[in-house]
């Protein structure tokens, strides 16, 4: 049986250039790190909470 987990998409919109040392280091922890860069990351609460603390830098699409 295949388990299949849910996945969010996002992608960087925002410059990190003048923001919070801590904002950069959550862009660096979601992989992020150059303009309209995207990833696809396992759906959980933790990577929830950092897109939340980024979210004016970020675009976010539910995966699948």
């Amino acid at each position: 049986m295949a388990d299949t987990k849910a996945t969010v998409t996002i992608t960087q919109i925002g410059s990190p250039i003048g923001r919070r040392k801590d904002q950069r280091q959550t862009l660096v922890g979601l992989g992020l790190n150059k303009m309209h860069r995207t990833r696809t990351l396992e759906d959980t609460p933790a990577v929830r909470g950092m897109i939340n603390k980024v979210q004016h830098l970020v675009r976010v699409e539910d995966g699948a």
